[in-house]
């Protein structure tokens, strides 16, 4: 059992830790319900600036009316529609942000989807949980990452304990899972691109002496839409019950590692931020445990090249 991040306390991170965060902007992806929601009414509170880049307008409106009546009128939250399942409207929404949105604090890479019953593609062609949380992704802080850099800011990556029971490694003669696909190992195997991406990102910070920051984390177990929305039928009813288990967290306490990564000094870089209690599931959130493979350099790099000519941007991260 991994122990609460020791630089964080014994019981972990609470949004208690946080100071004022007026003059701050945050962009948070699938922020219209659940963690990605909880993550914005956290940082609302605290004064920050919150732009919500999801799909659907009528959801983004109902949360955004749900937080104007929580926190007042004035309260700083807009949305831009983009749908991370299209290259094209990411880019779309990129250039309006670039535009209307002068300073990136953080970048948080929440949304996702999982466990979709049979195999599907995104416009672009590609399997779509890889299309959606790891192309899309890519291609959103590629854009938007020279703001971010101005700033000295950060990209949060929002990964899944998910990660631990795919292949635990990139599947580079069948990416879209043509020949095996299953609803759970083809998440997973979408979730490990997103980590191996972001230490790449690390790493590549690193060697050109760049700024920004870099944090991975994931929810733990907690009541988000995430299952109840792209699973079959099965899984929502295995999720249903699960969630009225010790083992699954509020919604809230799922939104903590995001916000943590967001915004707390000091943390490590190469690592795995979420609950450190049972399983890792639930419980104190800090540094959890972190396998090898998430980051095993041959991988990252041929991701990196993969990624690149598949969504047609590449990173120009020149030497500071």
């Amino acid at each position: 059992m991994a122990m609460a991040d020791t630089t964080i306390g014994p019981n972990g991170w609470t949004p208690e830790r946080l100071g004022s965060l007026i003059g701050k902007t945050y962009l948070l992806t699938g922020a219209n319900s659940g963690a990605g929601f909880e993550a914005s009414r956290i940082l609302l509170s605290k004064g920050a600036k919150v732009v919500m880049l999801n799909r659907s307008p009528d959801k983004s409106t109902a949360a955004i009316a749900k937080l104007k009546q929580e926190f007042g009128t004035d309260v700083d939250v807009s949305f831009v529609r983009m749908d991370l399942a299209s290259l094209a409207s990411v880019r779309e929404a990129a250039t309006e942000i670039l535009q209307t949105v002068p300073q990136i604090d953080a970048l948080i890479c929440n949304a996702a989807i999982a466990q979709v019953p049979t195999q599907q593609f995104t416009v672009d062609g590609f399997e779509s949980q890889l299309g959606t949380n790891h192309y899309g992704h890519f291609l959103l802080c590629g854009l938007l990452y020279e703001r971010i850099e101005q700033s000295k800011g950060r990209i949060v990556v929002v990964s899944s304990l998910g990660y631990k029971m795919g292949l635990k490694t990139i599947q580079f003669d069948d990416m879209n899972w043509d020949k095996n696909y299953h609803q759970n190992k083809t998440y997973c195997h979408s979730k490990l691109a997103q980590m191996m991406f972001a230490y790449e990102l690390q790493d590549r910070l690193d060697s050109t002496g760049k700024d920004a920051k870099v944090y991975v984390c994931h929810p733990g177990s907690s009541k988000t839409s995430l299952i109840t929305t792209s699973g079959n039928a099965m899984t929502r009813i295995a999720f249903k019950l699960m969630s009225l288990s010790p083992m699954v967290q509020s919604a809230e306490k799922g939104a903590y590692p995001e916000v943590m990564c967001a915004t707390e000094v000091g943390l490590e870089e190469r690592a795995f931020y979420g609950p450190t209690g049972r399983m890792e599931m639930v419980g104190p959130v800090g540094k959890g445990t972190l396998q090898p493979y998430a980051y095993e350099k041959q991988v990252m790099e041929r991701l990196w090249k993969l990624s690149e000519k598949e969504t047609g941007f590449e990173w120009n991260l020149s030497v500071a």
